[in-house]
């Protein structure tokens, strides 16, 4: 039956509670004493359940559902963090179980969207099995979401055991610009790579605004690619930030609405933490498979570029650079990768948007690998919108070859800004034809440990010979670069150095 309220009841009783009738226990078995018997026992029934159905509806959308997501976020050995983002003010939870469809299924307690949160929720999986593939699938208002309940179920796997050396692959870029590529096949194709992550390097929404609102309405456009949802509902995505989803263009520590643009990132991502209690930002550590991440942030803390070189000037800010440091001497990894949205090369100069704008802390950082002798280094970097595979080679300062492994854009118009660029050590030709990504391969397995690098097209083809190092390569004393470079690269860098140009004709791409 349905629920009726007193203007229900005053309408069989032939009263109106418009008239003031005072709603006493006598008065009311004289309203309902003319009914039949029947309708008594309904009338009363109706009366007991309209608060609790006047409770339990939705308080702002006719049907709960979801309308971004699931995307998985941070996994651990033990866990699984899945994001989602719902209609209105409604409780979410996961439903998950073993891979095998008869399995038993579990449910995560409710959590309850907030619109302050742009209705978006990270609901954490706990208590799972290390390594281990399972299933899950989203419950809005204790039901399968509506719009989604005909895919079934979903697949996620949790990382390898703590100490296991694990084989798998890394998927990277940065530059997605949905307002000008709303089509973008990219994510198909890295889908079917199979990677175990996905890392976005920044300019991950092209917002350019003072404006959170704006902002948060970027990332919702981009997360509604349909080529994109497959990947989203499969792999664990971490990303940071560079300017063009931090602020404006070339934004530094200035921005003034900086706070709130962590705010919204934080309700975006689903990563495993944000910075330190003294220093915000969006820089994390992430360890998977036996190698550890460090993803920067050097956009919160940032001096103007344009600001002149000195010791003390910074794109990570103390805090943040000392706990890289902190975290680099603890590391026992084979392969360390630090990522940054910012290209580590000086190849655009002083003035440049790169760490050569921070040369000086850029020197700083890699005389402190070299002098605690921390070996397995690898540069991650995005923003160029060109693929890049360089060294910034420290074997003549008593280090190694610290390779620079760069993808951009995953949706975005390629540039040929490079041409005017400084010459530099490439191991690969640069990539400028179109969308890219790169994948990082690892395999722990062997004695000693090899990292494999590829750039794949939008379409999923290598465009470069694979690069594969092993992890006795990096360190101090070692330089392989010239020997892992390919045969044009390395013939034009012979060039360059006996003073001839770089390319056979100048400021004009290889053909």
């Amino acid at each position: 039956m349905r629920a009726m309220g007193f203007g229900a009841l005053g309408k069989l009783a032939g009263k109106s509670p418009a008239s003031g009738l005072p709603c006493g226990p006598t008065i009311l078995s004289r309203c309902l004493w003319p009914l039949h018997a029947t309708r008594r026992v309904g009338v009363l029934v109706a009366l007991i359940a309209a608060p609790l159905w006047a409770a339990s509806k939705p308080s702002a959308t006719s049907y709960p559902r979801l309308l971004h997501g699931p995307m998985l976020g941070a996994v651990a050995p033990d866990r699984i963090d899945v994001w989602v983002r719902l209609s209105g003010p409604d409780e979410v939870q996961i439903e998950y179980g073993p891979a095998t469809p008869a399995a038993e299924l579990r449910r995560t307690p409710a959590q309850r969207a907030r619109k302050e949160d742009d209705y978006t929720v990270v609901v954490s999986v706990r208590g799972l099995a290390a390594g281990t593939a399972y299933r899950y699938r989203a419950i809005v208002a204790g039901a399968p979401d509506m719009n989604q309940e005909p895919l079934g179920f979903f697949s996620a796997k949790t990382a390898p055991a703590p100490g296991e050396r694990a084989a798998f692959s890394v998927a990277f870029g940065s530059c997605a610009r949905v307002e000008r590529h709303p089509v973008q096949p990219i994510w198909a194709a890295i889908h079917a790579r199979r990677p175990e992550l996905m890392l976005w390097l920044g300019d991950n929404v092209y917002a350019d605004t003072l404006d959170p609102e704006i902002l948060a309405e970027c990332y919702q456009r981009q997360r509604s690619v349909p080529e994109l949802q497959p990947l989203l509902r499969a792999v664990p995505q971490l990303a940071i930030w560079d300017d063009h989803d931090y602020g404006l263009n070339d934004s530094d520590r200035t921005h003034p609405g900086k706070a709130e643009s962590l705010r919204v990132f934080r309700r975006y991502w689903a990563n495993p933490g944000y910075g330190l209690p003294d220093a915000p930002g969006v820089f994390f550590a992430y360890t998977y498979g036996g190698v550890d991440f460090f993803l920067l942030d050097n956009r919160y803390h940032r001096d103007p570029a344009a600001e002149p070189a000195s010791r003390t000037k910074t794109a990570l800010g103390t805090q943040q650079k000392a706990w890289l440091k902190a975290q680099l001497r603890a590391s026992r990894a084979p392969f360390k990768v630090i990522a940054s949205g910012q290209p580590w090369s000086d190849a655009k100069g002083p003035g440049g948007e790169s760490w050569e704008a921070f040369a000086e802390e850029r020197r700083e950082l890699f005389d402190f690998i070299r002098d605690e002798r921390i070996g397995g280094v690898v540069l991650l970097s995005g923003d160029n919108h060109v693929g890049e595979l360089n060294c910034l080679s420290e074997s003549e300062r008593g280090g190694y070859d610290l390779f620079e492994f760069s993808s951009s854009p995953l949706a975005q118009d390629p540039s040929v800004s490079w041409l005017n660029y400084r010459v530099i050590p490439r191991v690969r030709q640069v990539y400028f034809s179109g969308s890219n990504f790169g994948m990082l391969s690892f395999d722990l397995t062997p004695a000693d440990p090899t990292l494999t690098m590829t750039l794949h097209d939008e379409q999923g083809r290598r465009v470069w010979a694979p690069l594969t190092i092993r992890a006795s390569e990096l360190q101090n004393g070692a330089s392989t670069w010239r020997d892992k470079a390919d045969r044009l690269s390395r013939e034009r860098w012979d060039r360059a150095e006996r003073g001839g140009a770089y390319y056979e004709a100048p400021n004009r791409p290889p053909r």
